[in-house]
């Protein structure tokens, strides 16, 4: 079957890869890309944060594989320059632009205390795969001092003093919609391993975009900042007890001397563990900050079929988790526990990157598998699916991560694999 769905996807791909690209439009003012083929309204003209950072390896490795090196260039520059050019004086970039003006939920400014979520820290990290690919950064040279500030603003105002971990300033646009380790929980209290190994690679972006514009003194500062929240993220968030990694909790009372009831044992924990079992425990596998000693006890947790392990890729949620559902939802979209294509992408570029060969086929393998009977059962993919049957759960006509399968057909083919920064 996968001869026959192989061809069948890479075909798809690369003919309807046009199809999420689009031209200046209301203050989008260059070119950029959408997550979705135009049948999909609710995506189709919205310019989407780590969204487009997908498209952009997807679009590469097209351009691989059809010899037509930067053909798409134009729009993954435009959406990185779309993003700066409504970016405040502060850093703070929106996570979603349309034609018709910029999508915030709440007031991100410092006016209100930096106290809503924005874009994702995936900005350096496109920009980087998009210099990497040119052969040069120059092109964004007079854009770093813009880029630097969206940077620092996540070190200045989302990294918890006592742990040096970042946090969700809500449980809004997160990503991972309803990710129960950042939904519904108190403001600023959720130091995600999702959000932190996004930040790590980001700051390890814009050190190299800095050392590819002669700037080496200050692209080390950046290098420094990104092994900083490594060793945070390994002191306060690994698990020894399960092997893995977790989210933890900042909602703790501040040490108070004067307090009669503590200052006698006052705390010397900083946060807490949230044991709950989600896909987002791998990424640092993705990130590339785990010893190989953990990275083999979070294999053995991945290929455990009670929990991650289904049939057609990783489960968003343990299956063992009370809050494991796999219901239609959109706003926010279920990570419950249904198989999407950009986790099972992540989890097998960690699998990858440490070696674990055998088990990063299987889940390409199965990633195919996946989406060649979508393909050719419906004639379209869809944003999420049923982990043991591979049945679609919504949103037909959805493209965006989903075509990463491609860079997935390019590993299991032995083909040159275009890979995200």
């Amino acid at each position: 079957m996968l001869d026959r769905w192989i061809p069948l996807l890479e075909d798809h791909i690369r003919t309807n890869c046009e199809q999420m690209t689009r031209e200046p439009s209301g203050i989008l003012t260059h070119p950029y890309t959408v997550p979705s083929s135009p049948e999909s309204p609710y995506y189709s003209m919205a310019l989407w944060d780590w969204d487009s950072w997908f498209i952009s390896v997807v679009l590469g490795q097209v351009e691989a594989d059809t010899g037509r090196a930067g053909h798409f260039g134009a729009y993954e520059e435009g959406v990185i320059r779309n993003f700066l050019e409504h970016t405040d004086t502060d850093g703070v970039m929106p996570i979603l632009l349309k034609p018709e003006g910029p999508v915030l939920h709440g007031d991100p400014s410092r006016g209100a205390g930096f106290s809503e979520n924005m874009h994702k820290p995936v900005l350096a990290q496109q920009a980087a795969l998009l210099a990497r690919r040119r052969g040069s950064a120059e092109w964004l040279r007079d854009d770093m001092p813009a880029l630097g500030a969206f940077v620092s603003r996540y070190l200045e105002s989302h990294v918890h003093a006592e742990t040096g971990l970042a946090y969700w300033q809500t449980d809004f646009a997160i990503g991972v919609d309803n990710d129960p380790s950042a939904y519904y929980r108190p403001a600023k209290s959720t130091a995600s391993i999702y959000l932190n190994s996004l930040l790590y690679r980001e700051l390890l972006a814009y050190g190299y975009l800095l050392e590819e514009l002669d700037q080496v003194s200050e692209a080390n500062i950046w290098r420094g900042h990104a092994q900083n929240l490594a060793d945070a993220v390994n002191e306060h968030c690994w698990d020894e007890r399960d092997g893995t990694y977790y989210s933890v909790d900042l909602n703790l009372r501040p040490i108070d001397a004067e307090d009669w009831l503590h200052r006698g044992a006052p705390r010397t924990w900083s946060s807490m563990i949230m044991r709950i079992d989600n896909w987002s425990s791998f990424l640092p596998l993705w990130a590339g900050f785990v010893s190989q000693e953990r990275a083999e006890c979070m294999v053995n947790r991945y290929l455990e079929p009670e929990t991650f392990h289904a049939q057609f890729g990783v489960r968003t949620l343990s299956k063992l988790e009370k809050m494991y559902n796999l219901r239609a939802s959109n706003n926010p979209s279920n990570w419950l526990g249904p198989v999407w294509g950009v986790s099972n992408y992540l989890v097998f570029r960690g699998l990858q990157k440490y070696g674990f060969e055998r088990e990063a086929r299987d889940l390409a393998q199965k990633t195919v598998r996946l989406f060649g009977q979508d393909l050719e059962t419906n004639g379209s993919l869809h944003e999420f699916y049923n982990p043991d049957t591979g049945e679609p759960i919504m949103t037909k006509g959805f493209q965006n991560w989903n075509f990463l399968v491609l860079n997935m057909t390019a590993y299991l083919e032995g083909r040159t694999m275009v890979t995200e920064f």
